[in-house]
């Protein structure tokens, strides 16, 4: 008789121990689900949020140079996949700055067919205007450490020397700042009229622009230059290795749009190029883009971009 009791105890806790461990089973399991659920949700909703963002403005409504950023970026990074999402960045662009609008709907036309353009290698084209009107642009290139002039550079300017002899009478710029880094005093500006010179160009054809440290820098302060010292020159002819050309071309006609005073009379125009022919060297859209950006003033994206450290999903995406 006592042992059946002892038993039935037995029994009897080990029911209550099953059922507060089934209790515990369940109780562990809601916490667990409660966690999982929304972690697996945001992943499932992702792409409908993204859907949903993707007709609103920039980052920042209303800023200008907001709209200009996204709508650069855009082309750089998907070329013609873009153009719907752009009309729509150049319409807002309108309703806030019609003159901005004017200007970079232009550009935007003209970087649709820049590498297209016909580059010619070694000399300049026949029926080019041979007056100080026309002014040859020569691109430079980085030094070598100790100042001296790399292979490409020199390569670059014996384009230029064969321009220089075909028109006599049109003017010379060398472009580029000091990118020697054992030399503070050399520039790539510098280096290049001095070669010009040494090899038969006369010192008065030869104009120095030696602060510039990229090409949209090129741009603005040879833009600068020629504008406020030499009025005459109405016509540019870009000099630089082949792969540069087309960059080259974009970004001297951007400059001259941008600071013209009517978008549609802009004081310079890029009417040709010649070209030496890189064996390597290549210039993406997105490298473009970038330039396009320093040109509209914001330095610090533009150099983000040059260092791959732009982050374009700070943008919205494309439709």
């Amino acid at each position: 008789m006592k042992k059946h009791t002892i038993l039935s105890a037995l029994c009897l806790m080990l029911a209550l121990f099953a059922a507060l461990l089934c209790a515990g089973c369940g109780q562990a399991a809601e916490p667990q689900e409660a966690q999982e659920t929304p972690e697996a949700r945001e992943a499932q909703e992702a792409p409908e949020i993204r859907e949903s963002q993707e007709p609103q403005a920039p980052q920042e409504p209303g800023d200008p140079g907001k709209i200009i950023e996204e709508m650069v970026v855009d082309y750089g990074s998907y070329g013609e996949e873009a153009d719907a999402r752009i009309a729509e960045l150049l319409q807002e662009l309108q309703t806030l700055d019609a003159d901005a609008a004017a200007r970079w709907e232009r550009i935007m036309t003209l970087w649709k067919t820049v590498d297209s353009l016909p580059v010619n290698e070694d000399q300049l084209p026949d029926g080019l205007p041979d007056t100080d009107e026309l002014c040859i642009v020569a691109l430079g290139f980085q030094l070598e450490p100790d100042g001296s002039m790399r292979e490409e550079l020199i390569q670059r300017l014996t384009v230029v020397l064969n321009c220089a002899e075909k028109y006599p009478n049109a003017l010379i710029v060398c472009t580029g700042g000091g990118t020697a880094s054992l030399d503070p005093g050399a520039t790539e500006a510098g280096k290049m009229a001095e070669w010009l010179i040494e090899n038969g160009v006369a010192p008065e054809r030869v104009i120095v622009e030696d602060q510039s440290l990229t090409t949209a820098q090129n741009a603005i302060f040879t833009y600068a230059i020629l504008t406020e010292r030499y009025p005459q020159v109405r016509q540019l002819a870009i000099v630089s290795s082949d792969y540069h050309i087309a960059t080259g071309t974009l970004l001297f006609e951007a400059e001259a749009i941008l600071r013209a005073k009517d978008a549609e009379e802009p004081l310079l125009r890029v009417v040709s190029n010649a070209a030496w022919a890189a064996p390597s060297g290549s210039l993406s859209a997105m490298f473009q883009a970038g330039a396009l950006i320093e040109l509209s003033g914001n330095e610090d994206t533009a150099f983000d971009i040059y260092y791959e450290t732009y982050d374009i999903h700070e943008l919205p995406p494309l439709p």
